[in-house]
């Protein structure tokens, strides 16, 4: 009887401590699963609200290092910060003149720099974040004309303290137009360098990594474009995204004339 007892109760003991460690190993599994998923969803929030791409500092500073001057008259005229009223056209616009306070902070154009950052101040507190571009930033860009790095991480903090700020007030759609219109007038400022800016030995990769950023650009804005203000800024840049689309790995002087052109298309029209 013994025998018999032991001979059935072992073999399901067997089975129950299998089944047991067999549980125990899914529910470990599924934990850590659960885990993995949780860091992606934080990792994604905290990617969400930080500036997707290259910032117009690291560009203009790409720019900086072709060695060529300061172009006085290219940047988007500061006293035009009072004549948009739309929140899609304030925030566009302030990407661009976010790009040219990065253009005269690179290239030490100290009066410039405070006629930029007063009309972006202008443009931000409309958008109610203000205090971002306080007297506290331009202070910090006085102290540190002399180191363009230094530079290079104050205005991008800036310019990803809006972005965030946008972000985390459910303002997406007026977060990626401000990304939009930087990048706009990153290209403008990069393809006016010079008279002649297909003669500036460097340039094409410059514009190169600037396909990149716009790729990414579009893909971010994909599950937005059911926003009006988003889509019609999308379809601006058809023109860009058609040349972009004809490129090879290096370009030709027609290839820049062309970027050159549509950019200064799609420029007069978020601008004016």
């Amino acid at each position: 009887m013994k025998k018999i007892f032991a001979g059935f109760i072992l073999p399901l003991l067997i089975i129950s401590f299998t089944c047991l460690s067999s549980c125990k190993n899914k529910a470990s599994r599924q934990q850590k699963k659960t885990e993995k998923e949780e860091v992606k969803v934080i990792k994604d929030q905290i990617e969400s609200n930080v500036y997707p791409l290259p910032t117009s500092a690291e560009v203009i500073k790409m720019l900086t290092e072709l060695e060529v001057g300061y172009m006085f008259g290219i940047c988007n005229p500061y006293e035009n910060s009072k004549k948009y009223f739309q929140s899609s056209k304030r925030a566009i616009n302030l990407g661009v003149f976010g790009a040219d306070l990065s253009y005269a902070t690179l290239y030490n154009q100290q009066q410039e720099v405070g006629n930029y950052l007063e009309a972006i101040k202008s443009l931000s507190s409309e958008l109610n974040i203000s205090e971002i571009y306080n007297q506290d930033l331009y202070t910090k860009i006085k102290n540190n004309f002399d180191s363009k790095d230094t530079l290079v991480k104050v205005l991008k903090g800036s310019f990803n303290d809006t972005y965030a700020y946008l972000s985390d007030n459910d303002m997406q759609p007026l977060a990626l137009l401000v990304v939009g219109g930087a990048w706009v007038e990153g290209m403008y400022l990069t393809t006016h360098v010079s008279e002649a800016a297909y003669q500036v030995a460097g340039i094409s990769k410059v514009l190169l990594e600037q396909k990149k950023s716009f790729d990414l650009f579009l893909e971010i804005t994909q599950p937005y474009l059911n926003d009006l203000m988003v889509s019609d800024f999308v379809n601006k840049l058809d023109s860009v995204k058609k040349v972009y689309e004809g490129l090879g790995t290096s370009l030709t002087e027609q290839n820049i004339k062309d970027i050159t052109k549509v950019i200064v298309d799609v420029r007069e029209q978020i601008v004016q």
